[in-house]
């Protein structure tokens, strides 16, 4: 009877662990099933058309960094126009064009619905004073430069400079250079009768060719010695004196969308805030990186520190 007993309980240990060595395997089966890595979501190839329009200004830089971008995304066709600041934003408000870009905050332009716009700040531009060169000077104090544009100076000799009739070489009411110059530079005053050049081409030309001439140019149209680009109150217009806020004379290149970005137009905006584009094509194109500004400004004017 002992040996029936002890028989039997050993029987019966022998069933109980391999039924829990079988519900181990089972349990081990299903943690490896259950801690299986998930499948990486593919990214989402991008396709369609993205329209811009706006500031002549700024095409040539947006249409390189749209080829870069369609470059790289072969299924995405983007066209971009120019027209000058108040098209692009008109346009961008009725909804003919994803983007609109300007060289002004849109609530600087009469009859566009600022409120439905979202601002995109993607570049800032530097611009000051450009003089023929055998004007003979390369610096000129601010209340002195409100004098000569607004013609209470008109010869050269007066600020030391060569005995010169003073030619002012303006732009059009409708460029943005002009309204960021005039505000800026000549504290909203109106300038004197001149002649007046659409085209920044020109305007070097213009100036280098005639004595005594004095116009206004973007940084990126310095590029050689035809041209002198002043000193304003002793701060030299370079880049640097633009990012820390000691040169004052600079703008914002805004791209405008109606309401938040979204798709496509989210896409191409991200990638000209890309570290590449502002670091490289900017440069390229003689824009300053808006990544980089240590101040910002506000559409009335108003400079502050980051």
């Amino acid at each position: 009877m002992k040996k029936l007993s002890l028989f039997t309980l050993f029987a019966a240990l022998m069933v109980f662990m391999a039924a829990c060595g079988g519900g181990a395997s089972t349990d081990k089966s299903e943690g490896n099933t259950s801690k299986e890595a998930p499948k990486t979501e593919e990214k989402k190839e991008l396709s369609g058309t993205l329209s811009i329009s706006g500031s002549s200004a700024m095409q040539p830089l947006v249409a390189a960094a749209a080829d870069e971008f369609m470059a790289q995304n072969p299924n995405i066709d983007i066209q971009v126009q120019a027209g000058g600041s108040g098209t692009g934003l008109s346009q961008v408000a009725e909804g003919s064009v994803q983007i609109g870009n300007s060289d002004v905050f849109a609530e600087e332009k009469e009859g566009i619905p600022a409120d439905q716009l979202v601002d995109h700040k993607v570049a800032v531009v530097g611009m000051t004073a450009a003089v023929n060169p055998k004007v003979g000077i390369n610096d000129i104090k601010k209340e002195d430069l409100i004098k000569v544009f607004t013609g209470k100076i008109t010869n050269w000799k007066e600020l030391g400079g060569a005995d010169q009739k003073i030619v002012l070489v303006n732009r059009p009411d409708s460029s943005g250079t002009r309204a960021v110059f005039n505000k800026f530079a000549l504290d909203g005053a109106t300038p004197a009768e001149g002649i007046t050049e659409d085209s920044s081409n020109t305007v070097k030309k213009i100036i280098n060719e005639t004595d005594g001439a004095i116009g206004y140019l973007a940084f990126s149209y310095f590029t050689d010695d035809s041209v002198t680009p002043l000193a304003i109150d002793g701060v030299e217009p370079t880049a640097e004196n633009v990012q820390s806020g000691k040169f004052l004379v600079w703008a914002y290149q805004h791209s405008y969308t109606k309401g938040e970005a979204t798709e496509l137009a989210k896409a191409f905006l991200d990638f000209m805030m890309s570290e590449d584009i502002q670091n490289n094509l900017l440069k390229e194109q003689g824009y300053l990186p808006v990544t980089k500004m240590e101040v910002e400004r506000d559409a009335k004017g108003n400079q502050t520190n980051k």
